[in-house]
């Protein structure tokens, strides 16, 4: 269909969702599969025309479904953007400004609505909200930012630490919960969050080394001198040049404290050579944005590689467990990022 037909249809099925007595009797409600990461460039994906990366299984979503092309993110911040997701109103009407700001989860959300129309519904992974879900039957959230590697999770008002990488252990704890924990009587809604690619962007340690060897096309706009903006955009703070910090964004400190001693052999085995080729090369001026912009490349597509690998777990799930049919799925960022563009 094309996308008069799919929104006018989606209106269609929440209207019947909010009134049952207008649903066609015997009707199937189709389950409902979000999936949400931080942080991720529309252009660090293959369906959108990525010359950097592949995305294999995220494009299977564009493949058997709707790329949307003109999409536009509300607030692209990560908390506010969140919230109006779950709202439908702008930050100055749900009140979540910034960052700081804690939501109120008394407000009415979609998965609310969704679970007064017969939805169980479950929320796994990346909260960020400064408050405890609401309106949702389950979830088990990261507090705050989370951590990558052996990361603490909060179930249900439980904290626990559980060991593993953090966008596979979110695969493992949704694919549990549609196996073991769902209510197979009736239709699901599940918002799966993930923490990747947020920075400072740590890889698994099968990702650690994907990306050594390749030489990333430089964006255009790489060494922007933002002749043609005013003060604002000169005065920003995320640039590649300036701003990415050395131990922290590009690994030439140590490795983070809660890794296990294999995981941080793997770290270390990676990341000691470029430690050793940089103290040696010395780069500097240009040279060291492009350094820089390389070594930001790599962890970065190493992050979202493991998104896309467990995207591709849960599909396969679906489709074995005979769910594909019946499951809308859909994949978003709470907004994009810069790829060293505009430097």
């Amino acid at each position: 269909m094309d996308r008069r037909d799919f929104v006018k249809t989606l209106g269609l099925g929440a209207a019947a969702l909010a009134l049952p007595s207008c649903r066609p009797r015997g009707s199937k409600r189709p389950n409902v599969l979000f999936i949400m990461t931080d942080d991720h460039a529309s252009h660090a994906m293959s369906c959108y025309g990525s010359r950097i990366n592949r995305t294999p299984n995220l494009d299977r979503i564009a493949r058997e479904g709707m790329r949307f092309d003109k999409c536009f993110c509300t607030n692209s911040i990560c908390a506010p953007s969140r919230a109006v997701i779950l709202t439908g109103r702008h930050s100055h009407l749900n009140g979540v400004r910034d960052n700081t700001t804690a939501f109120d989860g008394s407000q009415s959300t979609f998965p609310k609505l969704l679970q007064a129309a017969g939805y169980q519904t479950a929320m796994i992974g990346k909260w960020h909200l400064k408050s405890d879900p609401t309106g949702f039957d389950y979830w088990n959230i990261l507090p705050g930012q989370g951590h990558y590697y052996n990361p603490d999770l909060i179930e249900m008002g439980k904290k626990s630490r559980r060991e593993g990488y953090v966008t596979d252990l979110l695969t493992d704890i949704a694919i549990d919960f549609l196996e073991n924990r769902r209510d197979r009587e009736r239709p699901f809604l599940m918002m799966l969050h993930h923490k990747a690619p947020h920075r400072n962007w740590q890889p698994a340690p099968r990702h650690l080394t994907m990306y050594d060897e390749t030489n990333f096309p430089e964006p255009d706009t790489l060494f922007d001198d933002y002749a043609t903006r005013g003060d604002a955009a000169r005065d920003q703070e995320m640039s590649v040049r300036d701003h990415l910090i050395l131990d922290y964004d590009l690994k030439m400190g140590e490795a983070p404290e809660r890794m296990h001693p294999e995981q941080r052999e793997a770290w270390e085995a990676a990341y000691q050579p470029k430690r050793e080729s940089f103290r040696r090369e010395r780069p500097d001026g240009d040279d060291l944005v492009r350094w820089k912009y390389k070594r930001y490349m790599e962890d970065y597509l190493g992050c979202i590689a493991a998104v896309d690998e467990n995207v591709g777990r849960i599909l396969d799930y679906l489709g074995e467990r005979g769910l594909l049919e019946d499951t809308i799925v859909m994949y978003t960022s709470d907004q994009g990022f810069y790829l060293g563009d505009h430097g």
